[in-house]
């Protein structure tokens, strides 16, 4: 077919990488704190937290580095409340993570109006770094090897994550956070500290993949501008039963129907661009009625823990 030509494949993959690099980031977040039993429905009000931190500081210090470690402190700040209010005091976390997301969402959206309604600053292109050899492959060289160091940072995460998951004692201990903390506490292992390193880290995740969307997915920050990519991410966080393999292969998927519009634009063909906005949620839709069942989750995901229970 006319359709899949270079231009078009080449806009397709470059197109799902940059979609889904924030996706993997908070997908990758979500994984370990579900490991630990917190389910954090409030990763999406982190994502805008560091959206927003990510785009005023790269914009006042012209700095994208800056913007993306301001990026990752804004949704550790979020994910702190969580910690705190989740972890340590044992409120309910649906509750609490959607009270955070909304209060991300408004809080945000007000500091926009008063610092950016009427200028909308633009952020310059960011850095990328071309791999010699590789960049010139066809279709996928462009797409893949001359990317932000932010893309090869999050790919990194994956085989880190990986090998912490199997390989380390604290992986051992996420493990057991989430299906034994009981057993855990009774090893010697403080559960609330495992579980607090957790969500703290799915923010900075969180927040880092907001970043990514304001400093170089967009360039400029808008309220709401997630559009529901952190609950996608928790999504993918269950299906990916603990593999952070599969939460690249996932996050790859809805990146490509993220990017749909783009692609089909460099093919010349003309889609409203509300049909291809809801190809990921019914991507989403479609893999949960497929695989739901089979999500493999922690045995006391969601529930609080005090130190000492059995």
């Amino acid at each position: 077919m006319a359709l899949f030509t270079e231009a078009f494949l080449t806009a397709l993959l470059a197109g799902a990488i940059s979609a889904g690099i924030p996706l993997l980031l908070v997908g990758l977040g979500e994984q370990m704190s579900e490991k630990s039993g917190v389910l954090n429905i409030g990763i999406e009000g982190m994502m805008l937290a560091g959206a927003y931190t990510g785009f005023l500081i790269a914009w006042k210090s012209e700095s994208m580095g800056l913007g993306f470690i301001a990026g990752a402190g804004g949704g550790m700040f979020v994910a702190l409340f969580m910690a705190v209010l989740c972890v340590r005091m044992g409120l309910n976390q649906i509750v609490i993570g959607i009270s955070l997301t909304l209060c991300a969402e408004g809080a945000t959206a007000i500091l926009h109006h008063f610092q950016f309604s009427r200028t909308y600053p633009r952020l310059p292109a960011t850095l990328k770094w071309d791999i010699p050899v590789l960049h010139d492959i066809p279709v996928v060289g462009p797409a893949l090897f001359g990317r932000e160091p932010v893309v090869y940072f999050a790919l990194l995460l994956v085989a880190v994550f990986a090998y912490l998951y199997r390989r380390t004692h604290f992986g051992l201990a996420l493990q057991a956070a989430g299906d034994k903390p009981a057993a855990l506490d009774s090893s010697g292992v403080d559960v609330l500290k495992v579980r607090t390193v957790a969500v703290l880290t799915t923010g900075a995740l969180a927040g880092l993949g907001g970043a990514f969307m304001a400093i170089v997915g967009a360039g400029i920050f808008v309220p709401f501008m997630t559009h529901g990519n952190g609950f996608i991410g928790i999504v993918l966080a269950m299906l990916a039963r603990g593999r952070p393999l599969w939460v690249l292969g996932g996050a790859t998927l809805f990146g490509a129907c993220l990017s749909l519009t783009t692609a089909l634009q460099v093919a010349g063909i003309d889609i409203p661009t509300d049909v291809i906005q809801m190809l990921p949620f019914a991507a989403v839709m479609g893999v949960l009625v497929v695989l739901g069942s089979k999500a493999n989750l922690p045995v006391s995901l969601g529930t609080a823990y005090a130190r000492g229970e059995r």
